[in-house]
């Protein structure tokens, strides 16, 4: 460790309070000479460098091989040779959301995408060729006197309308609420003129006219690509909201006169650290195996991991919870099973209001 002058002066810096040895007893704040050399801020550097990895890395080893361990050792009170959990949960997510985003599925991902765009491109030209060379088949027939100005007008209305509904037909627009538009101007004529069984409630008409909007806006590949992509950027957040629910389970089935929800909280930050982590590594282990799956023996080594680390990622909770909770290994399977049953509804409701915020707010 390294040596710091102490102060002269007895009067804490912080708090003003009277500091008899080298730490103020009031507010903790050592007394110690403020400006120091440059050997002493390297040498402070080092120290707290030195200390954060060892934690960071002692941290990692048991979230990920020692389920509960974390836990229990921080509401023991032994929290100065781990990381927070708050800052545990904070860093890990940040660290896996980021580096999935940044990770492309494949080498042919940008080709895939931008030949997907020329190809859609040229598909709504050829649409376009094709009405304007109909059209001018039906002029040439005006021309020759097969047909008068009324019938190729006429006929000229006739082809543009049924080649736009079949365009439309094509388009699939995308709905969550089992009701299907042209456009936004049909939904409000049905709205506003239509049969009392064919109007839309308040709400569903508010979330529908929205889908709407953004349906008339995008065609479907556009639509899917940005859903996707959206939806992707949103899922934090869900987790973020999710996460006090399953510490609410938690709760619901342990005694409430022993367990606290902080410390259910404490738990689920710990247990969906680990989930996160587990993620990134078999994502960064996958990605690593592309660059050599062009030979059997590691496409089967790729396949046994990962079947192998997610088999791992659904078991963990169980001895966690058993671990942490002290109950039987039946008891806390059981509880298991019924938690799991439950956190799948709330994971569908959570999911399902996600999609829906995510499609009407895509720009």
């Amino acid at each position: 460790m390294s040596k710091n002058t102490l102060r002269e002066d007895k009067t804490c810096l912080n708090c003003n309070y009277v500091v008899e040895k080298k730490f103020c007893p009031n507010c903790g704040q050592e007394n110690i000479d403020t400006r120091k050399t440059f050997y002493q801020l390297f040498v402070h550097f080092f120290e707290d460098l030195t200390h954060y990895e060892n934690s960071f890395w002692k941290t990692i080893r048991n979230l990920l091989l020692k389920p509960a361990s974390l836990t229990k050792e921080y509401l023991s009170g032994k929290r100065m040779s781990y990381l927070a959990p708050i800052r545990l949960y904070i860093f890990i997510s940040f660290a896996t959301f980021f580096l999935l985003s940044v990770i492309p599925d494949n080498e042919d991902t940008p080709d895939v995408k931008v030949n997907s765009k020329k190809v859609l491109v040229a598909t709504k030209k050829k649409e376009k060729d094709t009405i304007f060379k109909e059209q001018e088949k039906i002029i040439k027939l005006e021309q020759l006197g097969l047909l008068t100005k009324t019938e190729s007008d006429s006929l000229q209305k006739l082809f543009i309308q049924t080649k736009l509904k079949q365009i439309k037909d094509k388009k699939n627009n995308f709905t969550l609420l089992g009701s299907s538009y042209n456009s936004v101007e049909e939904l409000d004529s049905l709205q506003k003129h239509g049969k009392p069984s064919e109007k839309l409630g308040a709400f569903e008409y508010w979330i529908t006219r929205k889908m709407q909007l953004v349906n008339d806006k995008y065609d479907s590949d556009e639509l899917k690509e940005k859903f996707a992509e959206s939806f992707i950027h949103n899922l934090p957040k869900s987790l973020f909201i999710y996460m006090p629910l399953f510490a609410l389970v938690l709760w619901l089935f342990q005694n409430k006169k022993k367990w606290y929800y902080f410390d259910h909280g404490i738990f689920t930050l710990h247990y969906f650290s680990f989930l996160l982590l587990a993620i990134l590594i078999l994502r960064i282990i996958n990605y690593l195996f592309e660059f050599i799956n062009d030979y059997t023996f590691f496409n089967i080594l790729e396949y046994i991991f990962a079947t192998v680390a997610i088999l791992y990622m659904f078991y963990y909770f169980f001895p966690a919870h058993h671990r942490f909770y002290g109950e039987s290994r039946v008891v806390s399977a059981c509880k298991g099973i019924a938690m799991f049953i439950i956190n799948i509804i709330f994971i569908v409701i959570i999911l399902s209001v996600m999609a829906i915020y995510t499609f009407i707010n895509i720009h």
